[in-house]
């Protein structure tokens, strides 16, 4: 696991305030219950005016003293996170926030998201892990070259499809022999899952399931259900089915199979449909875990709306930042990583994507020409320090991962740095295996579950749910039907470790004595670590991209060893040696 740094720890244990005792006396609003329409739940979300929204505020003193200073600045308490410290609060204009950080107890407060965001049909967060048109056009020209293997005996039906489960020996023949994570439970904190997908049904966890977020049509689109607040057994994004599926596809034959194909799937939501993931909802999710003793937890994303968290403007080395974004970047810091390390101490193993600027993470500085990246403000570019922190990936509890394609080598897109990555895994490269007929073909991507309406609302299935192109599959058997996608990205190769967790957790862990199992999240990546593949710098120490047609600012610098390395950290997960 990664060091802490004395920034880092710093902040984590300024974010600790435990409670203890009798439940907090806020008051807390109940949210509505009745339909409304998207213009009144914008409105209600804090998009109808350019003063008022929702706030987090950070409380230190008595939750009594805070609820008091919340009330005395104009402020309406909306939720609670007492484990540590933390609320989300109404307030009618943006004043508040000014006079609640002078009341008692408080740590600080920061806007939770945007407000008077107003341009519907914003481009997904996730949207760069699907390919444009013209690269999917040319993959239909090229054919489907590189195919399906033939699968092995007692597989799901499409594993020959599935050459990220080869590569990492999660198979029947393989780490399956040993362990399939039954007895494991999983988070998934990403945009919902799917919980009717045939393939993720078997496993879902509905009574543990939660959505910690609200709907905002003006980046999310209209509101699907009452009170905009999706149920939690649903994915209206399709980013947190495509992970599940990866993590714990069940192995049912049919479909696909997922890398600990017997673990138990725990939606706990934090993402909106867009995929943002605002303050609040990131901290009340990672709580939540700990509290109910999830054993590991997938993060492929990083929390709004700063890709990089500075704390104090000496960490700017170009670039303009107003005191307020400075005070809404170090509550990010502060919370998220108190946060985290409010679930790890609990027992939760922690897994996170890179991410996908193809920065080198251990560069003195990073640049950033995307935060903050939702509305009205627009990105400001800006170079800083490493010491501003792309979270919850860089928090010191957080195993990090970096992506490769079906040949092994670090995709072109995924972020690396030595002492950042710890660990690569498949995550698909669509340009991989460059001079061959393989490149730029739909299996050099990691084929995972879909949700069938998302997939048609984003085209990439017609009205009857029929795949318009090579990217997707619709597999039915006996009158079921279940809708699989391509998609690359490290958000495809963090699940990837986080199903080797699982089965790490059952193999090595101990019996609870409820048909589970737990592991310390220190063994668990010691383990990981320990068994993962070496795998070489690339001769000359750069990993050049100009074949694949990208520009000298995408070539990646390898230091290390062949142990130890900043493309692939202790190298690619091996599943199999992992549980051996």
């Amino acid at each position: 696991m990664k060091k802490k740094s004395p920034l880092v720890a710093c902040l984590a244990a300024a974010a600790m305030v435990l409670s203890a005792g009798p439940a907090v006396a806020f008051t807390v609003v109940a949210s509505a219950t009745t339909a409304t329409s998207a213009a009144d739940e914008a409105v209600r979300q804090g998009g109808g005016t350019e003063a008022g929204g929702k706030f987090v505020v950070s409380f230190g003193g008595t939750p009594e003293a805070a609820a008091a200073a919340i009330v005395a600045a104009g402020g309406t308490v909306e939720d609670v996170t007492a484990q540590i410290g933390v609320a989300l609060v109404n307030a009618p204009d943006g004043a508040f926030m000014d006079k609640v950080r002078v009341g008692s107890g408080i740590r600080g407060a920061a806007r939770n998201h945007s407000v008077g965001v107003s341009r519907q049909g914003m481009p997904h967060h996730y949207a760069g892990e699907r390919l444009d048109a013209t690269e999917r056009a040319q993959a239909s020209r090229a054919g489907k070259a590189g195919g399906p293997s033939t699968p092995e005996p007692h597989a799901e039906p499409l594993s020959g499809l599935q050459w990220d489960m080869e590569m990492i020996g999660a198979t029947p023949d393989g780490a399956w022999e040993e362990a399939s994570g039954k007895g494991v439970d999983v988070g998934i904190m990403d945009t919902g899952i799917d919980a009717g997908h045939p393939d993720i049904a078997p496993n879902f966890d509905a009574k543990r399931s939660r959505n910690f977020t609200t709907d905002i049509p003006a980046i999310d689109g209209p509101c699907e259900y009452t009170a905009c607040k999706d149920p939690a057994n649903v994915d209206n994004g399709g980013h947190g089915t495509h992970v599940a599926g990866i993590v714990a596809a069940a192995d049912n034959a049919f479909g696909i199979g997922g890398v600990a194909p017997e673990a138990t799937l725990v939606n706990v939501r934090a993402g909106q449909d867009s995929g943002y993931f605002f303050l609040y909802e990131t901290v009340k999710a990672l709580v939540y875990s700990g509290d109910i003793n999830l054993d590991v937890v997938n993060m492929s994303f990083y929390t709004d709306p700063w890709l990089y968290n500075c704390t104090s403007r000496d960490e700017y080395v170009s670039g303009i930042v107003s005191d307020a974004q400075l005070t809404e970047q170090r509550l990010i810091s502060e919370l998220v990583l108190g946060a985290v390390k409010y679930a790890s101490d609990r027992g939760v193993t922690l897994v996170a994507a890179a991410g996908n600027e193809h920065t080198d993470l251990a560069a003195p500085t990073r640049s950033d020409a995307t935060s903050p990246d939702y509305p009205p403000i627009t990105a400001q570019p800006r170079v800083v320090k490493n010491t501003c922190l792309n979270l919850p990936s860089e928090a010191p509890e957080v195993i990090s991962v970096s992506s490769v394609g079906p040949s092994g080598t670090k995709a072109d897109y995924s972020n690396y740095g030595f002492g950042e990555v710890e660990i690569a895994a498949p995550g698909g490269w669509f340009q991989d295996y460059f001079g061959t007929p393989q490149s730029r073909t739909p299996g050099n991507l990691i084929l995972s579950s879909y949700p069938l309406q998302a997939a048609i609302d984003q085209g990439l299935a017609d009205p009857a749910g029929n795949p318009v192109d090579g990217f997707s599959i619709k597999y039915c058997d006996d009158g079921r039907c279940g809708f699989y996608t391509y998609l690359q990205g490290t958000s495809m190769a963090s699940p990837h470790i986080v199903g080797v967790a699982a089965l790490i957790v059952q193999d090595r862990g101990r019996f609870t004595g409820d048909s589970g199992y737990a592991l310390d999240p220190e063994a668990v990546a010691r383990v990981m670590l320990g068994t993962a593949d070496d795998h070489v710098c690339p001769a000359g120490g750069v990993e050049d991209y100009a074949d694949e047609g990208r520009t000298p600012d995408w070539n990646a610098t390898c230091e290390g060893t062949t142990e130890n390395n900043g493309l692939y950290g202790e190298g690619i997960v091996d599943a199999e040696e992992a549980v051996d």
